[in-house]
This record gives C-alpha cells, structure tokens and sequence, in this order.
C-alpha cells in the first residue's frame, strides 16, 4: 500500500481535520525517525499514517483503541509489522512494543502533540519558529499539554537509545517538513 492510499483508507474512517493533521505529524516523525535509524521510511511512514485509524470509532471506549484499528489493518492485508505497531501505540493495553518501529511510534504519538501545542503558543503560530530547546522547556512544565505523556515520551531513552534532546530534534524536524500540511 502506498501513501495515497492509506491516506484515503484513513480519511474514510477518520473526519476530523486536527486529528488528520495528527497522523500526518506521526508520519511525518516516523519518516524522519526512519531515515535516522536507517529503515523503510514508507513503511514507517504508514505506521505513523494509520495508527489512529480507529480513534473516532474508539473514542469513547479508549479500552478498544487500537484493538480495533490494528485488526481492521490486517483485514486490509496491511504488513504485520505495522499491524503491530498500531495495536501496541496504545499504552493502556500494557503491551510492550517490540519492534523498532513500535518503539518508536509508542513514544512518538504522545510527543507530536507537545509540539503542536507548543508551537500554538508562539505569537507566530509557526512550527518553524520552534526550536528543540522550546519543546524541552515546555516538556518540563507538568500543566502544559498534559494530554502529552511524558513517561513515554522519555521512554525514546531505553527503548530506542536516543536521548530524549536528539529524539525531540528529529521528531521537530519530520514535523517541519510538512508544516504546510498542518497549517502551522
């Protein structure tokens, strides 16, 4: 499956437009995240993509979110290290990511929302202006974005050996690159 693909696989069962911008942010990450570990950046790409495939569905029942988007993927004949992937992101199942690219977007999801809060509070509103430093700042205050988990978020140190200043920075840089795309 390529891109345009799955972005209309997931613009049939997701509408809302900042929950789109999202999963792009994810892909746009996971995609950076990807070159930098020297991986199928489509393949990761589309983990990022998809992996809230099932949220507006689930939303209501965080039990089942995931659980059912990584099912509806396999269905789809999506590759298995992806269907994974999407099924482990959510922490609430307690299921440990296994695979690099698991790892990878379990602390991915939560910091891509950090981002966009933070760059939401600059007078600009441009993720272009944002620096790694801002994020950090911004991580470390316990009011802001709360919905960001910051345990996982740290968890990028012991699951994928990157220090959390070096993952934020290529996590920020992914972002960037579509900041067109997320009207930021």
């Amino acid at each position: 499956m390529n891109k345009e693909e799955a972005l209309l696989m997931l613009k049939n069962k997701v509408k809302t437009p900042n929950l789109i911008k999202h999963c792009l942010s994810c892909e746009a990450a996971m995609r950076e995240l990807a070159k930098y570990f020297k991986e199928d950046e489509e393949k990761w790409g589309l983990a990022g993509l998809l992996h809230d495939i099932d949220y507006e569905e689930t939303k209501d029942n965080p039990e089942k979110h995931s659980l059912i988007g990584s099912d509806y993927l396999k269905e789809q004949g999506m590759d298995e290290e992806i269907v994974e992937a999407v099924k482990t992101h959510n922490a609430i199942h307690g299921i440990d990511p296994k695979t690099k690219m698991a790892k990878a977007l379990f602390c991915t999801d939560p910091l891509t929302g950090l981002i966009v809060a933070a760059t939401l509070v600059l007078p600009s509103k441009k993720i272009g202006d944002v620096t790694t430093d801002n994020i950090l700042n911004r991580f470390k205050e316990k009011g802001f974005a709360k919905g960001a988990n910051r345990e996982i978020i740290q968890q990028c140190e012991p699951l994928l050996d990157l220090p959390l200043k070096q993952f934020v920075d290529l996590v920020l840089q992914g972002m960037k690159s579509i900041a067109g795309d997320l009207g930021l």
